[in-house]
């Protein structure tokens, strides 16, 4: 084979009719070799260019499908950051499809003092080259106020679903099969949110207990789909994914992980980055150390426009060739910290996304937080930035569990958590409201354990959440009533409803609250026992919030006058129908409290286009409460979850131990 002088761009391996070229970048490297694969055999050729820092080659007459890999030569100087190993084979960070999943083998060993000299070429996943394909995405184009997010894992929601062929589970193609469809379009959601779908790599400690990456926290190939959900055509396969879920009319979120890498900490294998450039990708300290703000082990370093790149280049990617809707941002306050480590609202990262022609339009979420200095960052990202929204998980928790003082946390959580999100502009969708995530207790498992159950990972149940907000409730039917209060309060609050997949269902994990290596009956989403009860209520509720535009509002509610009929838009009633004073807040005895609502002061008088709504909230014993001057019709009930009484004029109302009940103000002509 023959290599020539190629273009320094595009990155990655570029087809075209003659040939392919490759461009890869290292600021540090002395010399790159591009690794050709025959079966075994193996073609080293030394790519013959340099542009800046980019690396570059172009090889005629080579093919689609062709395998490939990276060597990079240069010093190993650790205390400098630098950790150039020739004998270690590198994935292309660019490439778009690996031949096999990765899985830690001893030849990915970095060394200690020098370089470990075995050849890791025999047991690395090799990168593909794929052809350019532009599909014509039909987007559902769902506005953020009528969404409803259902997070699922990829392989777990599908391998223990009956009616799906046993060969398509676990797969994209058994992602978007009918009966999956048909469930979430029954549902009413608008998205899912796919936990991550990157080529990610089963780590040595988990190797080494008979255990493998469920959850995939830990990528290696940004820009190639998990060879684990496919068969031989992983890109096509997932775009024919996306497809049939825009079809029915659902928008693909990805979680995404780009503050650090399945490489790990020095210890670590030498897979992709930390070969090519370690000192330009990561974060490191004067002494050459791996800063670890993620609890991974390393951090990758968007200050530096080499990595900076790299993400913006695959967020595009995934969003026009792959059909993607949007992104959540896995530790996003790692993404956002400056030179200074120092998380920034205008960090060079947050910047970049904010001002792209492509990803602005897209949905974007972030999760506020990582474990560095100053890493807990809820309410600080800019717009168009969503966000996770803990506070509404653990209060809400706390007030159905009935710990004391906290009907004020419930209201301002209910409202869209204006204390958090209303600045610069920022819209009342801000607020990504979920009571469960894949991270924590599953919806049964909150009302049915109170400590975690974490054995099965082999760490003494020693990791996940001490502290859940959960209790174990001994009778089914009061468990049941807990779950009903809990899903009806997630959504027909202000913001962005998220529910995880499976707790429709009543699925439990058994007390696991961190299933990231248990890719077994404990990770995955039990269908067989499915509460068919439940998923009719999550359906009923979807459809309220959806019946009703004051329950999904853009602006604020900050009990206002409204200019058109000079009634306030939220008003707070204790049971005896008056508004509660200072002291009456603060009264750890409160445990049942209404909200009267209406559409935005400060919105548009149509905006919410929906006559006002109370809704009651009761998470102590059964109690009288009187409604608000009016005539009311009840429309939801948690306690009589299969129906509600025919709608009639009434003064008050008596509500169920741990129920929400749902009036709608009736106009005069009805």
């Amino acid at each position: 084979m023959k290599i020539e002088a190629g273009q320094a761009g595009p990155l990655g391996a570029t087809l075209s009719a003659d040939g392919v070229n490759f461009a890869v970048t290292s600021e540090h490297a002395e010399r790159i070799e591009l690794c050709l694969f025959e079966g075994e055999h193996q073609h080293v050729l030394d790519l013959p260019r340099r542009s800046g820092p980019v690396w570059h080659g172009f090889v005629p007459g080579l093919r689609e499908g062709a395998r490939y890999g990276f060597r990079a030569h240069g010093p190993w100087a650790p205390e400098e950051g630098h950790r150039f190993n020739p004998a270690k084979l590198l994935i292309d960070p660019y490439a778009r499809a690996l031949d096999a999943p990765p899985v830690w083998q001893a030849a990915m060993a970095p060394g200690k003092t020098r370089p470990d000299p075995r050849d890791s070429g025999p047991v690395m996943p090799k990168s593909i080259v794929c052809a350019a394909a532009h599909p014509d995405w039909q987007r559902p184009g769902h506005a953020w106020q009528d969404s409803v997010i259902y997070e699922a894992h990829p392989k777990g929601l599908t391998m223990e679903h009956p009616d799906i062929p046993e060969v398509l589970r676990g797969t994209w193609e058994g992602l978007a099969s009918d009966p999956i469809l048909a469930h979430l379009n029954g549902l009413g959601v608008t998205a899912i949110e796919l936990l991550p779908s990157c080529a990610f790599i089963d780590d040595k400690f988990l190797v080494e207990k008979g255990l493998r990456n469920y959850w995939g926290y830990q990528p290696v190939g940004f820009f190639a789909p998990e060879p684990r959900y496919c068969g031989s055509d992983p890109r096509g396969e997932f775009q024919r994914m996306v497809q049939r879920f825009h079809g029915a009319g659902i928008e693909v979120i990805l979680d995404v992980v780009f503050n650090h890498t399945g490489e790990g900490d020095a210890r670590g294998p030498v897979l992709s980055l930390r070969g090519l450039d370690n000192a330009s990708y990561y974060r490191l300290t004067e002494r050459g150390a791996f800063i670890n703000e993620t609890g991974t082990g390393n951090t990758l370093d968007l200050s530096n426009p080499l990595c900076l790149r790299l993400v913006m280049d695959c967020l595009r990617y995934w969003v026009t060739e792959m059909g993607v809707d949007g992104f959540r941002f896995d530790l996003a306050s790692t993404l956002a910290r400056g030179v200074s480590g120092a998380v920034e609202p205008r960090s060079a990262f947050l910047s970049a996304v904010t001002q792209d022609p492509v990803l602005s339009g897209v949905k974007l979420i972030a999760e506020p937080w990582d474990i560095g200095p100053g890493g807990y960052f809820l309410g600080g990202f800019p717009h168009p930035f969503c966000e996770w929204n803990d506070r509404f998980r653990d209060d809400l928790r706390k007030f159905w569990r009935g710990d004391a003082a906290m009907a004020g946390d419930l209201a301002r959580r209910v409202a869209g958590s204006a204390e958090i999100f209303d600045h610069h502009g920022r819209l009342a969708t801000a607020s990504v409201n979920f009571l469960t995530a894949h991270d924590g207790f599953t919806l049964q498992d909150l009302v049915s354990y109170d400590e975690k159950k974490n054995e099965a990972n082999g760490e003494g149940n020693r990791d996940g959440h001490g502290e859940n907000h959960s209790q174990a409730l001994s009778d089914p039917e009061a468990q049941a009533a807990r779950k009903r209060a809990l899903l009806a309060s997630l959504l027909l609050s202000q913001g962005v409803p998220m529910l995880l997949a499976g707790d429709e269902l009543g699925n439990s994990q058994g007390g696991n609250n961190n299933a990231y290596a248990q890719d077994n009956a404990i990770g995955w989403v039990n269908w067989r026992e499915a509460d068919a009860g439940l998923i009719a209520f999550t359906r009923r509720l979807i459809a309220l919030r959806a019946a009703h535009p004051v329950l999904r509002q853009t602006r604020f509610l900050h009990a206002l006058q409204r200019a058109q009929d000079g009634l306030r838009d939220l008003v707070w009633r204790l049971p005896s129908g008056e508004e509660p004073s200072p002291s009456e807040w603060n009264d750890p005895e409160l445990r049942c409290i209404g909200v009267e609502i209406r559409g935005a002061a400060e919105g548009l008088s149509q905006e919410a286009g929906d006559t006002a709504l109370y809704l009651l909230f009761n998470a102590g014993a059964a109690c009288e409460a009187r409604l608000p001057p009016g005539d009311w019709a009840l429309e939801l009930d948690t306690a009589d979850p299969g129906g509600t009484e025919p709608p009639k004029t009434a003064l008050s109302t008596c509500l169920a131990a741990q129920s929400v009940q749902l009036f709608r103000q009736r106009p005069a002509q009805e």
